[in-house]
């Protein structure tokens, strides 16, 4: 019986040798760094981006009407049971929005067309908003910036989500119509298209946590979920190459990469509860894209298999969504699988999570493997106080430049956000904005924290 022990504690330790020898845990000595010698190339785009319902205002859509839902616990769905209401007013208030980002000195703007309000009844077009947008397309470019578009940014219509949204396979070709009237609408003004924002987070938040619409808890459907926005980007993305100015522009998915590393680097499950859901959040996409086949194998919470060889090269760019990881300790005998820890000296955010800039190297190294150009489509930090924003900017361009130094084909970096505005199911409480939002009078003012930012952008000294 002894002997069996130790023959198992032998195994056992291998094991977590093997872990953590393959999935090293990655922290710099950022007290030994200078983040003020970082270099981008010339050709380096620099951009800030924002979402249609975080910003313009007055959206009739799932999101719209999951605000006015409670959980099963009678609480709201959104904190403080707040609501995105006009928001920061951006539909009136754009051009003066356009100037605040001709002020930072950052040439692209990428923003999401709002679905409901294209096609607020399944089949009808509103003019009145294609209107809208081309006015706004047009500014930026009289403006000299470079208009983003993404297509789907957490939001879609209400007639939608009750066909069943994107938990059917069926209704993916209604998103596909939706994609190549917008597309035919503004293709020959629009260089750069993301397809779908997020996916993982949609079906993860949506799904399985429920704390977006439509707040369910079901890991099998959201692993559906998750397969069917993939799919949904593989077809958007074909249907508008072949479209008129389709050879012309770049498309892309926007996928948000944040790592699931072990609390307790010592413990099995700890390690088990993290590939598991690394796999889920990020491997299972990025193979997908890569190989063609979708796999989840998860027992007890969700079991796919999917294959579609149209998926391998499917974007001309890769649209890197990063913000920070998650430690995660396990517990295997509760209802939650797992909490998140952070560790002593981690500097949290008001979201929270860690300031972790070696994270957004590490999570442009693993997209690398899928051999296009990356755009960090969205990156930044919740800060009230505005006390970290500044060096939370510092470590992760520092960190971008290095990893250009080091080879990897990063083109751009959008930060998030151009200002304060809904943040989902925190409602206004989060302050992503280099500009800060008086939601009251609307008024916007650039935060000191983002000065560091702006200095980036227009200083030589960062340039070569």
């Amino acid at each position: 019986m002894i002997e069996l022990f130790f023959y198992l504690l032998f195994i056992y330790v291998v094991i977590i040798l093997l872990f953590n020898f393959k999935y090293p845990s990655i922290h710099w000595d950022w007290d030994k760094i200078s983040t003020d010698k970082i270099h981008f190339p010339s050709t380096f785009f620099w951009g800030t981006a924002t979402a249609a319902h975080q910003v313009e205002g007055n959206s009739i859509n799932n999101w719209s009407h999951f605000e006015n839902g409670v959980k099963s616990n009678g609480e709201p769905n959104i904190k403080d049971n707040q609501k995105s209401g006009i928001a920061c007013d951006h539909w009136h208030r754009y051009k003066e929005d356009i100037q605040l980002i001709k002020n930072l000195g950052v040439k692209h703007y990428r923003f999401s067309i709002e679905w409901s309000k294209i096609e607020p009844t399944q089949g009808y077009f509103n003019e009145n908003v294609f209107k809208h947008y081309h006015d706004l397309i047009d500014e930026l470019i009289h403006q000299g910036l470079t208009p983003v578009i993404t297509l789907h940014h957490f939001t879609h219509p209400l007639w939608f989500d009750k066909l069943g949204g994107f938990e059917k396979s069926e209704n993916i070709s209604i998103f596909i119509e939706f994609s190549k009237r917008v597309f035919s609408e503004f293709s020959e003004k629009i260089k750069y298209w993301c397809t779908i924002n997020e996916p993982a987070v949609v079906a993860s938040q949506g799904w399985f946590s429920g704390i977006f619409p439509p707040g369910k808890q079901n890991s099998q459907l959201s692993a559906v979920v998750l397969k069917n926005l993939l799919e949904a980007h593989v077809q958007s993305y074909y249907a508008l190459k072949h479209m008129e100015n389709g050879s012309k522009v770049k498309i892309g998915i926007v996928k948000n990469i944040n790592q699931f590393d072990p609390w307790r680097r010592w413990h099995i499950t700890d390690w088990l509860i993290s590939k598991f859901v690394n796999r889920f959040f990020n491997d299972s996409s990025i193979d997908f894209l890569k190989t063609g086949v979708f796999t989840i194998r998860i027992p007890g919470l969700a079991w796919i298999y999917h294959k579609n060889k149209s998926a391998v090269n499917s974007m001309d760019f890769f649209g890197l969504n990063y913000y920070s990881h998650n430690l995660l300790k396990s517990n295997i005998f509760h209802k939650d699988l797992f909490t998140l820890k952070y560790r002593d000296n981690d500097i949290l955010t008001d979201m929270p999570y860690c300031i972790y800039g070696e994270g957004i190297y590490r999570a442009i190294k693993s997209v690398s493997v899928l051999n296009k150009p990356i755009i960090i489509t969205e990156n930044g930090i919740a800060d009230d106080r505005d006390d970290r924003r500044a060096l939370y900017i510092q470590r992760y361009l520092f960190a971008i430049s290095k990893a250009i130094k080091d080879g990897y084909d990063v083109r751009g970096y959008y930060y998030w956000s151009l200002m304060d505005n809904f943040e989902w199911a925190f409602g206004y409480d989060m302050r992503f904005g280099l500009y800060e939002v008086d939601f009251n009078t609307q008024e916007r003012k650039l935060r000191n924290g983002a000065k560091v930012f702006v200095n980036i952008v227009n200083s030589k000294n960062y340039k070569t």
